[in-house]
């Protein structure tokens, strides 16, 4: 069982040297800023810490706001404890608090939310194209954007390849998109 939110000094709280997520310089401002705008949040999703042999705590849950709020100065910050978790527990912490299982319906974001806002609060918005008219399409002097078509054995296959294919784009190719059709399924 978690243990009730405590505010702590930052001073008292170590980073975790096994955590495999790092964060890069413009997410990383992205972060900052969103604590800076809205620090009550910090209240309701605190650093999930446990405590070391030689009494400070280490983050199982939050290595990258605590470097932020490092970064802004940040005198106390907000932690729950988990000193009763098992090493087990606490290696499969790590890793699922980092794991993003959803993903985003781009076309409800479109139709109801203001898309300077979700830039605002962090959201990487792809960068939308027009569709090309005819005209584009014809001939081969136009400039098109380049494109690639994989043929799938399976709805299955499609389906994690989806998955597989939007990660690389997030990870390797900002601003890259695709989109899938699929034949008779």
């Amino acid at each position: 069982m978690l243990e009730f939110m405590n505010w702590v000094k930052i001073t008292e709280v170590r980073y975790n040297e096994n955590n495999p997520r790092v964060i890069r310089d413009e997410k990383f401002a992205k972060l900052k800023r969103s604590i800076i705008e809205f620090p009550e949040m910090l209240e309701k999703r605190p650093l999930v810490c446990v405590t070391r042999d030689d009494g400070k705590l280490m983050v199982l849950g939050g290595n990258m706001r605590l470097k932020a709020l490092n970064d802004i100065g940040a005198a106390e910050v907000p932690v729950i404890l988990a000193d009763d978790w098992t090493e087990e527990q606490r290696a499969q912490f790590l890793i699922k608090d980092n794991v993003g299982f959803g993903e985003w319906d781009w076309d409800e974001l479109a139709n109801e939310w203001n898309a300077d806002d979700l830039e605002k609060w962090g959201l990487d918005l792809p960068e939308i194209m027009e569709e090309p008219g005819i005209e584009d399409l014809i001939g081969e002097e136009k400039n098109k954007p380049a494109t690639m078509k994989i043929t799938f054995v399976s709805p299955e296959q499609l389906q994690q390849a989806e998955i597989d294919i939007q990660e690389l784009l997030d990870r390797k190719y900002p601003k890259a998109f695709f989109s899938v059709s699929a034949g008779e399924i």
